[in-house]
């Protein structure tokens, strides 16, 4: 296990994230795979990283309803640092703090919400879009991703400083309620794009 661990911390420092998700390499490229709403759907968020990943993700951002800590457990074998807030459906924490513990942090929990440095932009992870809004509004952050909605959107968001955040929402991955949808981000050029999730054997949900 102290192989692992050690692994997973080698895989993050090539990622450019340290401990707490800030980036150590903030002029090179990041592309992230945003999620949301995921529940208990893994096939379906293992779907989306394995996607992202191919297309030069670095980094897992999950904005929320993830429900059981098994629902992770499958992106650890891709070697892709993720950064996991609960949502209004709280899930299992200890199970989620016990899989970061176990990866070395290549699995993070933050909690209600996550304050992340990637490509040398401030980003800001919540889980309800109202509270992403309010957050955009204030013109601290370059990004801020949320989910809830099960509705996918980008937005540029006028704010207090006179300028504009980007407000992300990449809606359910698990096509609960609305079509299946994760956003693949490049924090450098600020640029998303609303991908549908891949298809999934229905045995495996």
């Amino acid at each position: 296990r102290l192989r692992d661990a050690a692994a997973a911390r080698e895989r993050c420092a090539r990622a450019g994230c340290c401990r707490h998700g800030r980036s150590r390499g903030r002029d090179r490229p990041m592309k992230a795979c945003i999620v949301s709403d995921s529940h208990d759907r893994a096939t379906d968020l293992e779907a989306a990283v394995v996607a992202a990943k191919a297309e030069g993700a670095r980094v897992v951002i999950h904005c929320g309803d993830v429900i059981g800590g098994n629902t992770l457990r499958p992106l650890v074998r891709h070697g892709l640092p993720v950064h996991v807030v609960h949502g209004n459906n709280l899930g299992d924490p200890g199970a989620f703090a016990r899989i970061g513990a176990a990866t070395g942090g290549l699995i993070h929990y933050h909690g209600a919400d996550a304050e992340l440095t990637l490509a040398g932009r401030r980003v800001v992870v919540t889980h309800y879009p109202h509270y992403g809004r309010g957050l955009a509004c204030t013109g601290d952050w370059d990004v801020v991703c949320c989910g809830h909605s099960h509705e996918a959107g980008v937005d540029r968001q006028p704010n207090l400083k006179g300028g504009h955040t980007w407000l992300v929402n990449p809606g359910t991955v698990a096509e609960l309620g609305a079509p299946a949808t994760w956003i693949l981000a490049d924090f450098e050029k600020l640029a998303f794009e609303i991908r549908a999730t891949p298809p999934t054997n229905p045995s495996g949900d």
